[in-house]
């Protein structure tokens, strides 16, 4: 059997450093597990990923009898458009990833097969007895999350892939450690599964195999959460080489990061932490600050953050913004202090979006009707707000947005960043910093907030759509989506954008 695999990184073309650089390091382990159990069943696997880079008609597979794809929601039109090529074609399209999970009956339309979780044999059925179904595709999902997963060692053909995409000082190899988390977030998917170690026996073997393909590989861990059982991850890491072997990016709890793990964190060479802040008025959990808020919250979070960034060159916090709790201008004040008590960190700001059924504050916004039917082409927490905040007008969110971003990457306060990191300067992270304040992060993300709030201001349209007096998307949503997808916008399913033609009263469409 002739199989392909597409996994959609990117949603439209770029030419950007980003797509060259770092989303080449961004390809998701699930496809290349796929890839692996299909190969132990003796099928040819035709493997791709799409950065936006390159030029997509390339890489689409050739000559297969079922097509796998993975897409976030961002992607799901062009993942449409590519399943409908091949459907016409005879070829039976089976569609994964974050997508599927969160928008099943939307996308059961436009693919033969979707599927929630996956494990081996769940995939080997699917292989062994995959008949088309023209009409409404069939759902498909594991119990659970897969009990195992190939290891790097299994996944390397399809690794080198995308290595070879990026820039040799930049190759980043996918692990993963875990499933699961063990906190209950209410706008995370990860809080629904229970926490869980993969094997470390394999994790070992991959950290010993890298090593032989590999001087100082950089290794990112896609774990929700890196190091809940910790003094065992970084035993593994010992044993397979200790310090200076490899380099780590992870994402990680900031309450699990006492100084004394912090210091085996920096002798085991970890180069990047991404922490979740989220919110200065709640959970709390992830930040060990039990019921304080506000202020008194930042200045203990600001002193743990500067804490951290003596140990680890390229600290990035997350916060989320436009949830119930934040009112006024107290969440973006309150974050400045932060930036100006933890100068060393880098910030990410992400706007609260409703991911369909994948997380109870989801199922919460749409029982209050509160979720607007935003094309999913702009659910990348940024591109544009698909709820009704609580306290803030789409106008006035935007205004607050803008003003916090350009005071983050204001050149003194970008500078103090750079200034008071006091990791080496040939440290690659430490520079990548300083890149990211003048680049997507930080110039261009104030430009964007800026013309995106003087589009919504000028047109009607957007007003009444964000004011939820109507379900007729403007003009602006069909015609940039058009303008992204190019020629394969042509290839849309037909009805997947009719609700753009209609006036329907405001319900939550997707």
């Amino acid at each position: 059997m002739r199989v392909g695999i597409l996994d959609l990184i990117s949603k439209k073309p770029s030419k950007g450093l980003k797509a060259k650089v770092l989303k080449p390091g961004s390809a998701s382990i699930m496809p290349q597990s796929v890839g692996v159990w299909a190969e132990q069943m003796g099928c040819e696997v035709q493997y791709s990923t799409y950065t936006g880079f390159e030029d997509l008609d390339d890489l689409l597979p050739t000559d297969v009898d079922i097509l796998f794809v993975c897409a976030f929601t961002q992607a799901a039109y062009l993942a449409y458009s590519v399943s409908n090529i091949f459907r016409q074609q005879g070829v039976v399209t089976v569609l994964g990833g974050p997508h599927a999970r969160s928008y099943a009956t939307d996308a059961r339309s436009y693919f033969d097969y979707v599927i929630g979780f996956a494990d081996r044999d769940l995939i080997q059925d699917l292989l062994h007895d995959h008949p088309p179904h023209p009409g409404v595709g069939i759902q498909l999902s594991a119990a659970g999350q897969a009990e195992e997963l190939p290891g790097v060692r299994e996944r390397w053909r399809f690794i080198r892939h995308n290595l070879d995409k990026a820039p040799r000082w930049c190759r980043a190899v996918p692990m993963i450690g875990s499933l699961g988390c063990p906190y209950s977030c209410s706008f995370c998917v990860d809080s629904k599964i229970p926490y869980r170690p993969l094997p470390y026996a394999q994790l070992r073997d991959d950290l010993l195999f890298l090593r032989g393909q590999m001087k100082k590989p950089i290794i990112g861990w896609h774990d929700p959460n890196f190091g809940v059982r910790f003094d065992d991850f970084m035993t593994l890491i010992d044993d397979a080489g200790g310090p200076g072997a490899f380099r780590f990016v992870a994402e990680c709890t900031i309450s699990q990061l006492r100084e004394e793990r912090l210091e085996q964190l920096q002798r085991n060479n970890f180069v990047t932490l991404i922490l979740g802040i989220e919110s200065w008025f709640g959970f709390n959990d992830k930040v060990q600050q039990g019921r304080r808020s506000g202020m008194d919250k930042v200045a203990e979070v600001a002193e743990h953050i500067h804490l951290i960034t003596r140990y680890i060159p390229y600290v990035q916090a997350n916060f989320v913004f436009g949830l119930d709790a934040d009112e006024g201008s107290q969440p973006f004040e309150l974050t400045k202090r932060f930036l100006d008590l933890a100068p060393a960190a880098i910030p990410a700001y992400s706007l609260f979006t409703s991911f369909g059924d994948s997380a109870e504050l989801d199922l919460q916004m749409q029982r209050e009707g509160r979720v607007l039917d935003v094309p999913f082409h702009f659910l990348d927490a940024h591109s544009a707000l698909n709820t009704r905040p609580k306290n803030y007008t789409y106008v006035e969110l935007l205004e607050h947005m803008a003003d916090l971003t350009r005071y983050s990457f204001l050149p003194r306060v970008a500078g103090r960043r750079f200034a008071t990191n006091n990791h080496s300067l040939l440290s690659l992270p430490r520079w990548a910093q300083l890149i990211r304040s003048k680049g997507v992060l930080g110039r261009g993300r104030v430009d964007f907030y800026t013309r995106t709030r003087q589009r919504v201001m000028a047109d009607p349209e957007l007003q009444t759509f964000y004011a939820g007096q109507s379900r007729r998307l403007p003009a602006f949503f069909r015609n940039k989506i058009k303008t992204d997808l190019g020629h394969y916008y042509d290839h849309l399913p037909t009805g997947v954008l009719d609700y753009l033609e209609k006036d329907w009263p405001a319900s939550g469409l997707n």
